[in-house]
């Protein structure tokens, strides 16, 4: 049942995709559509007690398990999911890892400017923790250290690279700007005038791969992971945190909650992270004439400058994964997936853009569409907290780059509830919250706001109208 809940179609699926290179593809998850991925964990049906519990098991909730059992192989540690491991956004991304805590260095700077070596270091040192521990435990998820570029869709975009190129040099990245003629050297697309050659602390995953070698190593460790048992709500009682579910009830002595862009079981979450709907296009394998006509020998993650932005890649088996752009708020959303998972006029809005940048694969087709949420603050990185007296804590909101930054938010969770001295909590990072969301109806309409603001940046060369000047005036916006 769990398998078929997880490819269901969702209500999206009555209208119909146009474009003709759209007309087989599967209305399904590229990364999960293939043998496996189905569930056989059980789900929980008898009271249960555990020295910690961990609410959901995507990426957060795995590395809060596993460096959990690293730090002692004697705790008993239970991780429940409402659906089964890699069902959201864990599943669903593009697979860009990237070392930024903070959502890029401009951004880290101008919310923690005096913390911003430190988190870049941090960040680095994460993304080699994970590495690490892939190679430590042979989790195969196709890691590769490809880099990334940041390409221009127009000429305007090409002049803030020198800036940017700059900032990353003077942080210790190696980086580079190019020109027209050199990105040629790295991707061909007609409609590409320049790049940001980002060389240094990124990488490509397969997401599901990831997920599932990570839940395979709790497990190995002595983790138990039940499947479709829903936390309904937390309580404390004495010493122990009940957690009520569908079936059974958990007694736990702490709790991490990392249930992300999903909604939150204390309010202090639900204020402050809101759920993107970001959509994705997968092709067919590109055949050798493909490859050749588009360049892209250095496999490296690509995404463009605008600010309403593309991400493209390469996969193992050299597909070209296409994202982004069209992110999407949902009144009052409540991150139904089954529903939200298809939006055909999105879908063809992305294969339209796609051969607009590579015309020379026309003809190509795409054999999966699908979409996830991802969840945002008001300042594009993760925030941190704790509630019940301190045994119940949360890490969320990653905007975007949580395939890295989730073994962060792990490791800051299981300090906010284990080691109330360690160095991580002195962060203004983890200290201060974002600025939380308006209730409804001001949060949508305040997000549609803004997303049209952005769409009117972008067609003026990227000047930044009244609105804009204003959220930035507070360090606030929205992004995905």
């Amino acid at each position: 049942m769990l398998v078929a809940n997880r490819r269901k179609i969702g209500q999206g699926h009555l209208a119909k995709v146009t474009h003709p290179a759209l007309r087989d593809a599967a209305p399904s998850v590229f990364w999960l559509d293939r043998a496996g991925f189905e569930s056989v964990r059980p789900t929980l049906t008898a009271e249960i007690d555990c020295d910690l519990l961990v609410i959901g098991s995507g990426y957060t909730g795995l590395w809060t398990a596993l460096q959990a059992l690293e730090r002692d192989p004697g705790r008993d540690v239970v991780v429940i999911d409402a659906t089964t491991t890699a069902y959201g956004a864990s599943g669903r991304n593009g697979g860009f890892c990237d070392a930024s805590l903070t959502h890029g260095i401009a951004n880290g700077l101008s919310h923690f400017p005096q913390d911003i070596e430190t988190l870049l270091q941090l960040g680095r040192d994460n993304l080699d923790a994970m590495e690490n521990s892939l190679h430590k435990y042979n989790i195969d998820a196709d890691f590769e250290r490809t880099g990334q570029i940041s390409v221009a869709n127009a000429p305007w975009q090409v002049e803030s690279f020198l800036e940017d190129c700059e900032q990353l040099v003077c942080h210790g990245e190696d980086a580079v700007v190019l020109d027209r003629e050199q990105l040629r050297n790295h991707v061909v697309s007609p409609q590409l005038h320049g790049g940001l050659l980002h060389r240094s602390n990124n990488a490509l995953v397969d997401p599901a791969k990831l997920c599932r070698g990570l839940a395979e190593v709790c497990e190995q460790l002595g983790a138990r992971i039940f499947d479709a048992t829903r936390c309904t709500g937390l309580a404390v009682h004495g010493t122990m945190i009940y957690a009520t579910t569908e079936h059974a009830n958990v007694r736990a002595g702490k709790v991490v909650i990392a249930t992300n862009a999903f909604p939150g079981l204390i309010p202090v979450i639900r204020r402050r992270v809101v759920p993107v709907w970001d959509y994705v296009l997968m092709t067919e394998p590109l055949s050798v004439a493909h490859l050749s006509a588009i360049g892209w020998a250095g496999r490296e993650g690509l995404s463009d400058a605008a600010n309403l932005f593309h991400y493209f890649r390469l996969t193992s088996d050299d597909r070209i994964l296409w994202g982004g752009y069209d992110a999407l708020y949902y009144f009052n959303d409540k991150v139904d997936i089954q529903r939200r998972e298809q939006c055909p006029k999105t879908f063809d809005l992305l294969a339209r853009q796609f051969f607009a940048t590579f015309p020379q694969l026309e003809g190509l087709r795409f054999t999966h569409r699908w979409g996830g949420p991802i969840a945002t603050t008001s300042r594009f990185c993760a925030t941190f907290g704790t509630t019940m007296q301190g045994r119940v804590s949360f890490a969320a909101g990653y905007t975007g780059l949580g395939v890295g930054a989730s073994r962060f938010g792990a490791r800051v969770a299981l300090d906010l509830i284990d080691q109330p001295g360690s160095e991580l909590l002195k962060l203004d990072f983890v200290q201060n919250a974002p600025i939380p969301f308006p209730p409804e109806p001001a949060r949508y309409l305040g997000i549609q706001m803004t997303r049209r603001a952005i769409a009117r940046s972008d067609a003026n060369e990227g000047r930044r109208g009244p609105w804009l000047k204003l959220l930035d005036r507070f360090g606030v916006g929205f992004d995905s």
